[in-house]
Order: structure tokens, then C-alpha cells, then sequence
């Protein structure tokens, strides 16, 4: 890739970062635009938690980290704290790495 690409995609990158804070911190969102805005981080952090899940690595990594997102998901419903969620699904799934 060349670094005028690099250069470009970053530029475009900062670019849409500052039209989002100058630009758009004006606009009053009301109705069904602020129920979607507001579910956007869920969305983008369901989809990153995803995309790390479902990553290359074999049969073996992707079970452990099912096997701990599963436990992590079922702690959530529990309503426990996100320290303990996190450590849970953490703890599960090197205890699953360990046995397998």
C-alpha cells in the first residue's frame, strides 16, 4: 500500500472524527433518531466482540472462547457486576484452555 493511501484514509479518518464533535454536536436528534444513536455503542461492541469470537485459531480457541463468552453472557442476565463478568468469563476460559 502506498503512503499516499495511508495518508489519505487517515486525513478522511480525522476528517469525519471532526465533522462528528464541530458538525454534528448541533443537531438535536429527537424520535427514532435518538433510539438508534443511542443503541449504536451496544451494537459496535456486540459486532467487535464478535468479530473476535469467530476469529481464525481452530475448533480448540473457538470453543474456550464460546465457552467463556457463554458464561460471561449468562453472568450479564444474572445481573452481576461487569468486574465479576469479566473476571468469570476470563477465568473460565483459561480454565478451558488449561484442560484442553
Amino acid at each position: 500500500m502506498s503512503w499516499a493511501a495511508i495518508l489519505g484514509l487517515a486525513a478522511g479518518a480525522y476528517a469525519l472524527k471532526a465533522l462528528g464533535i464541530f458538525g454534528l454536536a448541533r443537531v438535536r436528534l429527537d424520535g427514532w433518531g435518538l433510539g438508534l444513536v443511542q443503541l449504536l455503542p451496544a451494537a459496535l461492541l456486540s459486532a467487535l466482540v464478535a468479530l473476535q469470537l469467530f476469529e481464525t485459531g481452530g475448533t480448540r480457541v473457538l470453543a474456550t472462547r464460546l465457552l467463556g463468552v457463554t458464561v460471561g453472557a449468562i453472568a450479564v442476565w444474572k445481573h452481576a457486576s461487569l468486574i465479576v463478568v469479566i473476571l468469570l468469563a476470563a477465568a473460565t476460559t483459561a480454565a478451558a484452555r488449561a484442560l484442553f
